[in-house]
């Protein structure tokens, strides 16, 4: 599973991450599914108990991850201008955030991932893709290439952690 997971993080990192800070987390990760009591005897200062709504393993993953990759809101405006600020200001954007201010969710995902698609193009752009359990707000995302998107899915699969493209899901679930 450590396998699993480092790709995992190395993928929905794309490049934010330092290689020595992704095993770290996969290290941490795989011990706490494996053994999540032995996990947490040895890492008292780990505040998960058996109310969360995920496994301890995924907890370490979501996390662990910095606010360049994971990107938690409550509305699809801040959750843009999160992704936007992860970029830096040498990344130009065509739509901004407060342009989604009142823009029903769908519609606020299409732009947004439309946007997204523009960049990167040696990858084929980005997919937002909404990325385990909220715990503490509406939205919890990460950004994945177009190209890694199959792998990334297949890999959430085998173990067992939620991630579907965001805009795909939610029009699914209106349908």
């Amino acid at each position: 599973m450590k396998a699993q997971l480092h790709e995992l993080i190395s993928k929905i990192s794309s490049g934010c991450m330092a290689d020595d800070e992704i095993t770290r987390i996969a290290d941490e990760a795989a011990q706490a599914y494996a053994d999540p009591a032995a996990f947490l005897a040895t890492n008292p200062d780990i505040n998960y108990d058996d109310s969360f709504p995920i496994p301890l393993g995924e907890w370490v993953v979501v996390g662990s991850l910095p606010e360049t990759v994971l990107f938690q809101a409550d509305s699809y405006e801040a959750l843009f201008q999160q992704i936007t600020e992860s970029f830096g200001p040498e990344v130009s954007f065509v739509l901004k955030a407060k342009q989604l201010a009142k823009t029903e969710p769908l519609k606020a995902l299409n732009r947004i991932q439309v946007q997204l698609s523009s960049l990167s193009p040696e990858t084929g752009g980005y997919v937002l893709v909404d990325f385990s359990e909220p715990l503490d707000d509406e939205l919890q995302a990460v950004l994945v290439y177009t190209s890694d998107l199959p792998r990334v899915l297949e890999l959430a699969v085998e173990i067992g952690l939620y991630a579907a493209p965001a805009y795909e899901s939610l029009k699914a679930a209106q349908e």
